[in-house]
């Protein structure tokens, strides 16, 4: 798992709203990641509304937010336009930028074991270093 003080991993994923997005063209600013299981389901729902929610605050001080799962961009597409996001949700169909941050796991849901993403958020300086980690992000409701 990464660590406050490590680069984080430059990625390029593909984006709902712009063709795709690369880390490390955002150097300068600074960026919110939060990875999350699955679009338009209960606890990930609350907490991309929680962001949109926020998001002014974020924006007036010139703060980039991005949802990260592994949907595809169709699903990401529904999903943004279903709870009006204004950010960017990346697909990672592969896991491997879920797997470069380190929140790509093992889960056990009703005695099935799978892999999956750990809700996870980082922020990233515009230096392109990570400064906050919020492990096993639990949403309210």
């Amino acid at each position: 798992m990464l660590q406050v003080g490590d680069a984080a991993p430059d990625f390029t994923m593909a984006s709902d709203k712009v063709d795709e997005v690369v880390l490390k063209d955002l150097r300068g600013s600074v960026v919110v990641l939060y990875f999350y299981p699955k679009d338009d389901t209960p606890g990930c729902t609350q907490e991309s509304c929680d962001f949109r929610d926020q998001y002014g605050a974020f924006r007036d001080q010139g703060v980039h937010i991005f949802g990260v799962s592994c949907d595809d961009i169709s699903s990401h597409e529904k999903f943004a336009s279903k709870f009006s996001l204004p950010f960017p949700l990346l697909s990672d169909p592969d896991a491997s930028v879920c797997n470069a941050y380190g929140i790509y796991k093992e889960k056990n849901m009703y005695g099935k074991k799978f892999m999956g993403i750990e809700r996870t958020t980082f922020v990233i300086d515009g230096d392109g270093n990570i400064t906050r980690i919020y492990p096993k992000v639990k949403v309210g409701g």
